[in-house]
């Protein structure tokens, strides 16, 4: 663990595995936190909150700058650990190290320019400041499918807001964020602070530590709502990212070939551990048969292999628990009628490793959990329906609203689905992309917060408003009455 810019074991001495997911190896022992490691976390972060929160914005910016250059300085080595203990493609993995690189980048400049607003005085002699000030001592449970880039999504806002953080890794993927000690060293003691262990033992002290006050947490939705109800105790604010159950309109005036591209991308990127992942696919009737047969065969032609390895497209599952719930899921839906087009199982090539074929199916309806709640697997269910009215109907028939996508040429079709559809980024044309300077957050069970852009900055500040009256005299309205 990172504590105080120092490598320190865990105050149990207990140390957990992490393993390799392709292969079912173990990669590391790594500390075991707990509630008194979390203290000693807290306790830092809170030490360095005033000097960190009183620095010059131009003396915090290259602090920023600096953790940038650094990830891009390690970034074949950053990328190489998220792959051996994440398991997705080192190709992605690349790509990932290059976007926590961008986003530092872009929070070192905003954190200098957005920093509150003079309003006009309601009275004669008055001036209205309204300044945005830091929160404290976050802390920032992160999660395993995308674990520097959900950690920088949090920790670069809120550092260029001033405050200070302690990060809680996911229990599976905790060696690259440890990695981040070597890209945090020259930050000031106790600035960033990272705890590594399990959710209940590391993770909720931190929520219910005193020392706290602001919990930003990407996760489960079952997860995220435990983590409100503690906070709630001492109405600590809560950003939650939560789960997705995305859905995806295929309209009829496009290329097949393109929607079927797409549509394989957006399914079977990372396995399907993203929480934006298409997991309900409704394509418009003349076009479907061929919109399922080319998915259908486009999936059979995906890599599976060591994620290491040249020429992969797909690694494996992060975790056995993790294919088994997909399994699990799948079963039960077959069993209420679903129809399996390809794919469904563990791919008879593997003998170690988490792997499952990506897999298509159609037969399916709003009835089946794989249709109702987040799945995180490579799953593409299909349903059919008559027109855009439908397609949005359908869409917005879950609790969830993280994303959503379309595929059309036709304007006014995707702006209807644009304005109807409940979704916190809504996809025309380009699923799954994001710009570090637009927010991005769920409505609904996915959530509430957002993260990106001014907005994600704002999410670790408050506002605070300064009236100064320039002219000190006896004011008509003070006692007494007239």
């Amino acid at each position: 663990m990172w504590i105080n810019n120092e490598f320190v074991a865990s105050k149990s001495a207990e140390r957990f595995e992490v393993l390799n997911p392709a292969t079912e190896e173990i990669l590391a022992m790594v500390p075991r936190g707990n509630a008194e490691d979390a203290e000693r976390a807290v306790t830092a972060a809170a030490g360095a909150f005033n000097s960190w929160r009183k620095m010059g914005s131009l003396e915090r910016k290259e602090m920023m700058h600096e953790i940038a250059r650094k990830i891009r300085a390690h970034g074949e080595e950053l990328a190489q650990i998220i792959t051996l203990e994440g398991g997705k493609p080192i190709i992605e993995n690349r790509d990932e190290v290059e976007w926590v690189a961008s986003c530092f980048e872009y929070y070192a400049e905003l954190g200098r320019d957005q920093i509150g607003r003079v309003v006009a005085p309601a009275f004669e002699h008055q001036m209205s400041l309204v300044v945005k000030e830091p929160f404290g001592v976050v802390t920032c449970i992160v999660p395993w499918n995308y674990p520097i880039l959900l950690m920088a999504w949090k920790v670069a806002p809120a550092l260029a807001a001033g405050n200070t953080v302690v990060i809680k890794p996911s229990e599976l993927t905790p060696l690259c964020n440890l990695f981040f000690a070597k890209i945090f060293d020259h930050l000031p003691k106790g600035v960033a602070n990272i705890i590594t262990g399990f959710g209940k033992e590391a993770g909720e002290p931190l929520v219910t530590s005193k020392g706290t006050q602001l919990i930003a947490f990407t996760g489960s939705v079952e997860t995220g709502r435990h983590i409100a109800m503690l906070a709630a105790q001492q109405l600590k604010k809560v950003h939650l990212e939560l789960g997705g159950n995305d859905p995806f309109i295929v309209c009829d005036d496009i290329d097949v070939d393109i929607a079927v591209r797409a549509g394989a991308w957006t399914a079977f990127l990372n396995n399907g551990q993203v929480c934006t992942s298409a997991e309900r696919f409704y394509v418009l009737e003349p076009i479907a048969k061929k919109f399922i047969e080319g998915l259908t065969e486009f999936s059979k032609t995906l890599r599976l292999g060591n994620p290491l390895g040249p020429g992969v497209d797909l690694g494996p599952l992060v975790s056995e628990a993790q294919r088994r719930k997909i399994e699990a899921r799948l079963a039960q839906s077959v069993q209420q009628g679903a129809k399996i087009l390809s794919g469904g199982k563990r791919p008879a090539q593997f003998s170690k490793g988490y792997f499952f074929e990506p897999t298509v199916l159609t037969n399916v309806n709003e009835s089946m959990e794989l249709m109702r709640s987040e799945t995180f697997g490579p799953l593409a269910p299909i349903q059919v329906v008559k027109n855009i009215e439908e397609a949005i109907a359908r869409a917005n028939a879950s609790e969830y609203g993280l994303g959503a996508s379309i595929l059309t040429n036709d304007l006014e079709k995707a702006m209807l689905a644009a304005e109807n559809i409940k979704a916190g980024t809504f996809w025309i044309n380009d699923p799954l992309t994001d710009n570090d300077a637009a927010p991005f957050g769920g409505m609904r069970l996915s959530g509430h917060g957002r993260e990106l852009g001014l907005e994600g900055l704002d999410e670790f500040r408050e506002a605070k408003h300064i009236l100064i009256d320039y002219k000190l005299e006896r004011k008509s309205y003070w006692f007494p009455y007239a």
